[in-house]
């Protein structure tokens, strides 16, 4: 499904985000990604995305070479991947369910298909009886279910969240999650970027420990032991 072979990226003499990275992670997989702030988590995300590009080696996901991708397939291959923020990236004067729609509409997908997937991507994230609220009504884990719920219109293979927890309460914490491992039941594979420690060790899963840009372990059923 994803595989990094020797992938390092260099900012700047004084500034490398990762160092010879192979990885392998198989569809279907929940893997935690680990590592305090700068040991390369986001660099990792944006590489997979294909918002930025490696100096050296090389990005597969699933049939897309990552590393050779022109910049115009880069939109279809991001329609695959899933991505979720800290910080929920909502559009203030849309509605719960013009926020999801706008990402299906952007695509040029038609009507009919847009009023039928909102409301089922939205039951999945228990939220199909706000979907005409505004962000600004919604906490904030309701505001993260909204990303998430925007994240699955395509139904992508993979997501990826990025801290997508850091915002939140315990309570909310939890509940996020919850939804992750149900997406990941439907045979989602979820990469779940985080330096929270309780999150890790409750999933019990596997664990990558990055430290300066390396993998310092891989651990099948691991723990956060920075």
């Amino acid at each position: 499904m994803i595989k990094l072979e020797g992938v390092t990226k260099i900012y700047s003499t004084d500034s490398i985000g990762l160092r010879n990275i192979n990885l392998h992670i198989k569809a279907g997989e929940f893997v935690s990604i680990v590592g305090q702030s700068g040991t390369g988590k986001t660099t990792l995300v944006r590489l997979l995305i294909a918002e930025e590009r490696p100096t050296k080696g090389k990005i597969v996901i699933g049939d897309w070479d990552v590393t050779e991708i022109p910049s115009g397939e880069i939109p279809y291959l991001r329609r695959q991947i899933g991505v979720i923020f800290q910080d929920f990236k909502l559009l203030p004067k849309k509605t719960v369910y013009e926020n999801v729609s706008f990402a299906l509409e952007v695509a040029g997908e038609k009507s009919e298909h847009i009023k039928k997937i909102v409301p089922q991507v939205l039951d999945v994230v228990g939220l199909g009886e706000k979907m005409w609220r505004y962000p600004k009504q919604l906490s904030g884990g309701e505001q993260q279910r909204v990303a998430i719920a925007r994240s699955l219109v395509h139904r992508p293979k993979i997501i990826i969240a990025d801290e997508p927890t850091g915002n939140l309460d315990s309570l909310n914490t939890v509940e996020i999650i919850e939804i992750l491992k149900k997406i990941n039941e439907f045979g989602t594979t979820i990469l779940l970027a985080t330096h929270n420690r309780e999150i890790v060790n409750e999933l019990r899963r596997r664990v990558i420990t990055l430290r300066g840009g390396e993998i310092v372990s891989d651990e099948e059923s691991g723990k956060y032991r920075l």
